[in-house]
C-alpha cells in the first residue's frame, strides 16, 4: 500500500513538471467549481434510493387550488418566518382579483398578502361582481429561462427538478430576474444575492412538506411526487378539474399547476 501511495505522488509530480515545462499539449483552463452536484442533494431525499441503493427518480409538482384559497395570508407569513424574508420582498405572495359589474379587472397585493384580505377594496367606480385570490410562487420550470442566462452558474437545476440559487456564486447581476416570466425573483437587500421560492427544498430533502403547504387552513396548496400514483398531486392532476399553468406560451413548462385558473389571471 505504501508503494502505491509513493507511485501516485511521483506520477503527480511528473505530470506537474510536464505541464510547467510545456511538454503536455494544450492549455490550462481555469476551472470554476460548480455548485454541489445535484446527485449529492437527491440522494439525501428519503425514498430516492430503493432498498438496494439503486437511484430512483422523483418528479415533484405543486398544485394551487384558487377555488379554495381564501386569501388569509398564512402561507406568506410561514414563508417569511421560515426564511426571514426582508420587508418589502416576497418569495410567495397572494394576489386579489376583483371584477366589477362592467367586467373591469383590478389586481392588487398589498404587503404581498401578508396581512390577509379582511376588508373589501375601496374606491372602485363600480360595484364588485366577483373576487378571488391567486397565490404566486416559483414555477420550478422544466425548461427554466433563468438558468440559461446566469453568467456564473449560480442559478441551476437539480436532478430532481428544483431550480435553486447558489448564493456563494451569485453576483447579483439580475439577469435571472429579467429572464423569469413569472416575476418571482428579487435581489435580497441584505445578502445582495438573487432569491426566490425554493419549494422548501431543505424540508423536502427531509421528507417534509413545504412550510406554506403545512399552514394552509383550507388545503389550497398541495405538493407531492407525480411518479407516485398514490400521491395527492397525482390524483388531482388526473381528475376532471380545470387545471392550467401560467403563461404556457412561454415554453418554460412549469411544475406549478393551478386548479380553477381563470382567464383574468396574469
Amino acid at each position: 500500500m505504501e508503494d502505491i501511495k509513493k507511485q501516485i505522488q511521483q506520477d503527480r509530480r511528473t505530470f506537474i513538471k510536464k505541464v510547467l515545462g510545456g511538454s503536455i499539449a494544450g492549455s490550462l483552463l481555469l476551472v470554476i467549481p460548480m455548485p454541489a452536484t445535484t446527485r449529492q442533494y437527491v440522494e439525501q431525499i428519503p425514498g430516492m434510493q430503493d432498498e438496494k441503493g439503486v437511484f430512483t427518480s422523483k418528479r415533484f409538482a405543486f398544485v394551487v387550488d384558487i377555488t379554495a384559497c381564501i386569501g388569509c395570508g398564512s402561507c406568506c407569513i410561514a414563508d417569511k418566518a421560515e426564511y426571514n424574508v426582508p420587508d418589502g420582498n416576497y418569495r410567495t405572495w397572494v394576489e386579489r382579483y376583483i371584477i366589477d359589474d362592467h367586467d373591469q379587472v383590478y389586481v392588487d397585493s398589498p404587503n404581498g398578502g401578508l396581512d390577509g384580505y379582511t376588508k373589501p377594496r375601496e374606491g372602485l367606480p363600480h360595484p364588485t361582481r366577483d373576487t378571488f385570490f391567486v397565490p404566486k410562487l416559483c414555477n420550478m420550470c422544466e425548461k427554466p429561462s433563468c438558468t440559461q442566462v446566469c453568467p456564473v452558474g449560480a442559478t441551476y437545476k437539480t436532478e430532481d427538478g428544483f431550480v435553486l440559487v447558489d448564493k456563494t456564486r451569485c453576483v447579483a447581476c439580475s439577469y435571472c430576474i429579467q429572464a423569469c416570466p413569472y416575476s418571482v425573483r428579487f435581489i435580497n437587500p441584505e445578502t445582495r444575492t438573487a432569491e426566490k421560492c425554493t419549494w422548501c427544498y431543505h424540508r423536502v430533502r427531509k421528507g417534509l412538506l413545504p412550510a406554506c403547504v403545512t399552514v394552509c387552513p383550507v388545503g389550497a396548496r398541495k405538493f407531492g411526487d407525480l411518479n407516485d400514483k398514490t400521491s395527492e398531486v397525482w390524483k388531482i392532476l388526473h381528475e376532471p378539474h380545470v387545471i392550467s399553468v401560467l403563461k404556457p406560451d412561454m415554453g418554460n413548462e412549469p411544475a406549478l399547476h393551478y386548479v380553477g385558473l381563470r382567464r383574468e389571471v396574469v
